[in-house]
């Protein structure tokens, strides 16, 4: 399998459903408050980065990664969620994209130290809004062309994330989105539409 194919590939007995999770006080993560009328897809992260960083201690720059132990709220990229105080993290240069070009990006990401089996859904956007989950109050949302190149970007509220989701895949230029932390600008997920997962 190719890394390209490797990134977009589905994850197993994962069914898509067009559910937003959304997290409300003293309710569990698995309430579903939201819809999308756009089925998704969370590409998840390579499974050849993640071996690679976790067994060798190298990122895709070539770069010896950086062991950590979480203070806690740092976003775990491989599990989409925000890590627990005194779990061990690595923190390595990673790149979200297969081609070259002058779109082409690397940034850091957090990721478990090990693997731990821990379930992720994919079939969802996942929880936004409040300080505990992994898409907090603001981030930005890119919608990226086949060729890998930017056609729009916004910053948004956690409340518009669905919406914007739903308006970017409206457009048949788009392949698939990036969602980015607003303050640094790292990666945060790739949201592919359910059917369109190569």
């Amino acid at each position: 399998m190719s890394r390209r194919e490797e990134f977009f590939a589905p994850t197993a007995n994962a069914t898509p459903h067009p559910r937003v999770l959304s997290r409300k006080k003293g309710e569990l993560m698995t309430t579903i408050d939201l819809l999308t009328s756009t089925e998704v897809t969370i590409a998840p992260v390579p499974q050849s980065f993640l071996d690679r960083v976790r067994s060798e201690g190298i990122d895709d720059l070539g770069q010896p990664v950086k062991r950590l132990v979480a203070a806690g709220g740092e976003p775990c990229r491989d599990v989409l969620r925000r890590a627990g105080r005194g779990e061990e993290l690595i923190l390595a240069s990673f790149t979200p994209f297969s081609k070259p070009g002058p779109y082409k990006e690397y940034g850091p990401v957090f990721v478990l130290a090990h693997a731990g089996g821990e379930p992720v859904r994919r079939d969802a956007l996942p929880p936004a809004g409040s300080p505990t989950d992994y898409l907090r109050e603001q981030f930005v949302i890119r919608a990226y062309s086949a060729e890998e190149e930017i056609i729009d970007a916004v910053m948004v509220s956690a409340p518009a994330l669905e919406e914007t989701v739903d308006r970017f895949f409206q457009s048949a230029g788009t392949a698939f989105l990036h969602v980015r932390f607003p303050t640094y600008g790292c990666f945060a997920m790739r949201i592919d539409r359910a059917h369109c997962v190569a």
